[in-house]
């Protein structure tokens, strides 16, 4: 073959360079318009990102309930353009107090999946409320009564039920079949709601109302949170989340793990978010040079298959809350360790096997499933502050279980079902009482070399959430593409020894090429990306302004104005 091309230079690209214009909003980029406009309109009368954050999970919870609500968990990281500073917000469910690793065991076997969804024993204590209200103390300025409204009149006037959000509806089986779904979602004649049908939620209004009024501490205290035990206390297989439980919920700031790749600085949230792998793709990526070759070629895209093995088989070993097991971060970032393992890539020939990072505790295999059920938008204000955020109920509407117009998440199934392996070993991300199960929510800020805002971005997709923001990142970065166009690029998801895809967006060519090379493409069985977020680029008539970008994929926006 012959040489790679060579890299593009971030002034090449159209991104931040000395004598670039600092960023600045508005910009909002989120997976539902009316989330959108809530965004827009809070920045509108002088809200910081916080401030529209809230509004903005406010009305994704309602419009978009399959994805992401209150009874959920969120990780956040917030960029303050006076200082420079990133703060990454853990809003993370934890277990009950009561829980063990054998959590979801009956019969001494594991549950099937399934039913471990749907039992009140998949639900941890909700994060995001709390997450925000610490977020907006610090970084608001609005008052937090003002951040409400949108929700409260979509929920009691009605909003239109989206084609997404009815495709979801319609599951004839799950967790859309529960009988809170089923009570919530059929009309009056008997029919389920379908697209264009206006869907009225009081019971949401009266919440996000409450909240309005009374703050935060009413979600974890008093009716709502009286509401949330009672659900989950019911069968079939009730859970322990108690009242105690949900009063001691804290959220966690932590600070933001940032590393660089090539003229840029990548941040993210530190574990228990699975980002510190993004990073050590990223970081690989640059002893791959067949990525260079760019999208239309069959290396380029074999060379980031194989780093994604090495970097799943290393996530999967060793990631889970640090509160609880030793996560060698510092370990899997090393250089000489990234350099090891990326020499590996062009040799494999199946799954990778997890490496030996600095500070390892070999841990047991992991018996860990992330289904789909998650949301991601990007906020920027006009002052530059910036707030990217990955937000979820775990599976699609979580676990299918309701309490004050929201839904419950199911987000215990995303700890290991297995706690040990054969010979007694322990699982990294094993079930225990207060512990923050492992996330593949991975959001990323992204600075120029002076520590400047460039951009922001992220997805939903359960575990291939680290592929497809490793994939956006090579596609803006290293292809130096268009947002959308990245955005938009098939999706492939090498973790294991298969190698699921966007197998229609892959033309017959590319698919041909990719196979010569072992690369053979089956459909994705995880959820479907849902990338969201902009860069601060030059366009061709000289300006600078917001590159922005929403997977078309979902039903968003990215929006100025």
């Amino acid at each position: 073959m012959s040489e790679a091309p060579a890299r593009s230079s971030a002034t090449e690209v159209g991104v931040s360079a000395p004598e670039t214009p600092a960023a600045r909003g508005p910009f909002v980029a989120a997976a539902n318009p009316l989330a959108v406009q809530a965004g827009l309109d809070v920045l509108a009368r002088g809200g910081s990102a916080v401030d529209a954050a809230v509004a903005i999970q406010a009305v994704l919870g309602l419009v978009e309930p399959q994805s992401s609500g209150l009874g959920g968990g969120a990780f956040m990281m917030v960029f303050e353009a006076d200082t420079g500073e990133i703060t990454a917000y853990d809003g993370r469910e934890t277990a009950p107090s009561a829980a063990t690793p054998e959590l979801f065991y009956e019969n001494g076997r594991p549950l099937p999946f399934g039913d471990a969804v749907l039992s009140g024993r998949s639900t941890g204590a909700p994060g995001v409320v709390a997450m925000l209200d610490m977020a907006q103390k610090a970084h608001g300025r609005l008052a937090w009564s003002e951040l409400f409204g949108a929700a409260e009149v979509l929920a009691r006037d009605g909003f239109v039920v989206s084609p997404r959000l009815a495709g979801m509806i319609a599951q004839p089986r799950g967790q859309a079949r529960s009988p809170w779904a089923t009570a919530y979602f059929t009309k009056p004649d008997g029919t389920r709601y379908v697209a264009g049908d206006v869907l009225r939620n009081p019971a949401y209004a009266d919440t996000v109302a409450t909240l309005a009024r009374e703050g935060a501490g009413a979600f974890y205290r008093g009716r709502i949170a009286e509401a949330i035990v009672a659900t989950v206390r019911e069968g079939p297989r009730p859970g322990a989340l108690s009242l105690e439980d949900l009063a001691a919920y804290r959220p966690v700031e932590r600070g933001a793990l940032c590393r660089p790749f090539r003229v840029y600085v990548l941040c993210a949230p530190p574990p228990p978010s699975s980002a510190v792998a993004v990073l050590q793709l990223m970081a690989m990526s640059e002893y791959a040079p067949d990525l260079a070759w760019g999208p239309e070629n069959g290396a380029a895209w074999t060379a980031f298959a194989q780093l994604q093995r090495l970097m799943y088989a290393d996530r999967d070993r060793y990631v889970g809350d640090p509160g609880f097991v030793g996560v060698p971060v510092q370990g899997l970032l090393d250089a000489d360790y990234v350099a090891e393992r990326a020499a590996l890539a062009p040799r494999l020939t199946g799954a990778a096997q997890a490496g030996d990072p600095p500070g390892g505790v070999f841990t047991g295999p992991d018996a860990t499933r992330e289904p789909a059920g998650t949301s991601h938008f990007v906020v920027v204000d006009a002052a530059g502050n910036a707030v990217s955020m990955t937000t979820t109920v775990e599976s699609i509407f979580g676990s299918g279980r309701m309490a004050a117009g929201f839904f419950l998440n199911n987000q215990l199934t995303d700890f290991s079902f297995t706690p040990t392996r054969p010979d007694g070993g322990a699982a990294a991300n094993a079930v225990a009482a207060g512990k923050r199960p492992r996330s593949s929510m991975s959001p990323l800020i992204i600075l120029d070399a002076e520590g400047r805002l460039v951009g922001a971005m992220g997805s939903p997709g359960g575990s291939s959430i680290l592929a497809y923001n490793a994939k956006a990142l090579i596609g803006t970065l290293v292809w130096g593409l268009p947002v959308q166009a990245a955005f938009d690029l098939p999706n492939l998801v090498a973790r294991g020894d298969g190698f699921g895809a966007d197998a229609e967006r892959f033309s017959p060519a590319l698919t041909e090429d990719l196979a010569a090379r072992g690369v053979r493409i089956q459909p994705n069985t995880s959820e479907n990306s849902g990338l969201h977020g902009g860069l601060w680029r030059q366009g061709a008539d000289g300006r600078w302004g917001w590159d922005g970008g929403a997977d078309d994929r979902r039903e968003g926006q990215a929006r100025t104005q």
